[in-house]
């Protein structure tokens, strides 16, 4: 396990890292870039611009990313994957799954944990969709696997980690866990699933096309790097070419090849977020988030993203009309307080909302 970081930064600091921030409430659809993310792929496109770039100096970023990554959810680097996207790394669990097996999920989850387990059905692979509330005593001894994000996407809902890591032990079950919406201002303890992906462009406020997949002892020779190629090899640099194949022996045989320009920010952004007293990004968010629940009568339970019924979309529209960057997902006006985020913001949404 990472030993902590002693390299502390404080929310306030971490505030000062964003060019834009008041009325950006969309980080669980998109992060903003830090002033260090923006500074590294601006030096790399130069760099591409010059002819100066070179294939192996983005293992660097890479390397960094992904102990970064590691640090923040309390494994060991040797246990993480990089990938693009989550449904692309949710597709070698899928994968593995027997023949006829049973998958609990979500009702009403992101499809990128469902879909890969969803596009198994011709191998006999059932799915049950069930309530997230019902998600731990929906297990039993029939199911292989357990998948589900540990905050929801359309509701900000989190899911009760113990009681679901318990029931899926009590029935040996591998559990596969979605940190997309919640890894960079909750908590996140890889170590207590078996596997767990994660894209970094929302919350660790990462470009779009950086994912991470740990992958635990327990599941470790049950999944097969299906996407392997040459990144997965022992030596990069050494796979380029068959017909003989040498993988990595550790969690980096399940690396996808990677998409170089996003390296470079994904390594600066997380490489702050490592730093953070996630305890303390915990609080400041889910206490703004409490904080409009109380302004709008709505029932307050810790989280960030906080949504409530607004079919018609007038509610997403007045947002919008009082410069309020905010979505709509199900059915339902969406907002989430992140670092940049204070109580003027929660002011601005009760003022553009008339209440």
């Amino acid at each position: 396990m990472p030993t902590p970081t002693l390299d502390r930064i404080t929310i306030e600091d971490a505030r000062t890292q964003f060019t834009a921030g008041p009325r950006y409430l969309a980080a669980c659809t998109q992060g903003l870039p830090l002033h260090a993310t923006l500074a590294a792929t601006r030096d790399d496109l130069e760099t591409w611009e010059r002819g100066e770039t070179r294939a192996d100096r983005y293992d660097i970023p890479v390397a960094s990313a992904r102990s970064s990554f590691a640090e923040l959810v309390h494994v060991g680097p040797a246990r993480v994957a990089i990938g693009s996207q989550v449904s692309v790394l949710a597709s070698v669990v899928a994968a593995a799954a027997p023949d006829g097996a049973e998958i609990v999920c979500v009702d009403g989850d992101f499809s990128s944990i469902v879909f890969p387990f969803l596009v198994q059905a011709h191998r006999g692979v059932t799915v049950r969709h069930v309530p997230l509330g019902a998600l731990a005593g929906s297990i039993s001894s029939r199911t292989w696997l357990v998948a589900f994000s540990l905050v929801q996407s359309a509701t900000g809902e989190i899911a009760d980690v113990d009681a679901v890591v318990a029931a899926a032990r009590a029935n040996d079950v591998f559990t596969f866990c979605d940190a997309t919406q919640a890894a960079g201002w909750y908590p996140v303890d890889a170590g207590q699933f078996d596997v767990l992906a994660c894209s970094a462009y929302k919350w660790l406020c990462s470009p779009r096309g950086s994912a991470f997949l740990y992958v635990g002892e327990n599941i470790d020779g049950v999944l097969r790097p299906i996407q392997a190629g040459w990144y997965a090899g022992h030596d990069p640099w050494q796979s380029c070419y068959g017909p003989g194949m040498g993988l990595a022996s550790d969690a980096r045989r399940f690396d996808v090849s990677p998409a170089w320009p996003v390296w470079p920010g994904t390594a600066a952004a997380l490489d702050l977020f490592r730093r953070l007293d996630i305890d303390a990004v915990h609080a400041h968010t889910s206490g703004l988030g409490d904080a409009l629940c109380d302004r709008l009568g709505i029932e307050a339970n810790g989280q960030a993203i906080i949504t409530w019924p607004d079919a018609d979309g007038s509610d997403l529209a007045s947002l919008a009309a009082a410069g309020i960057r905010a979505s709509g997902r199900a059915g339902r006006a969406r907002v989430a307080f992140h670092l940049w985020n204070t109580m003027d913001d929660v002011d601005a949404v009760v003022r553009a909302l008339g209440r």
